[in-house]
């Protein structure tokens, strides 16, 4: 196959890189019955508990709609619930409940080797470098 100018292309990489990181990341976290962005939620609920689902969807970037569909499978699966903010009666804060605490330590312990695993031929400095320059291009944008 010729790919003509594509392995010339910074994006052509990126984006080779990321369906190979995310399909296998998604693998990973499937047993568990959550998605990629479900993980990504829970990891922010779990560092921030109490937050917003306003707050919660400018930090991930998603639309304020599809986060009240993310959280309404959540809270059905259990792992998350909303109470009543202690600082805004128009809002909920956001927390994850036992089982979603306990799922989560589960999933991060997993996600810690899959990233092993992507990184296992790259030392710390080039894995530093290779952080360093992902976050360059990302903020680039």
């Amino acid at each position: 196959m010729d790919f003509d100018i594509l392995p010339e292309l910074v994006g052509f990489h990126l984006r080779r890189a990321q369906v190979s990181v995310f399909n296998r990341f998604g693998r990973v976290i499937a047993r568990a019955g959550v998605t990629p962005g479900q993980f990504g939620i829970l990891v922010l609920i779990g560092a921030n508990s109490g937050l917003t689902q306003s707050s919660l969807a400018k930090a991930a970037g998603v639309e304020r709609s599809t986060m009240v569909a993310t959280i309404d499978t959540l809270e059905r699966k259990k792992l998350t619930e909303r109470s009543p903010s202690p600082v805004d009666r128009r809002s909920y804060a956001l927390i994850l409940t036992p089982e979603g605490k306990s799922l989560l330590t589960k999933l991060k312990r997993a996600v810690r080797e899959h990233e092993k695993r992507i990184l296992r031929d790259f030392n710390p400095e080039e894995k530093d470098k290779l952080m360093e320059f992902l976050y360059r291009i990302w903020s680039a944008g």
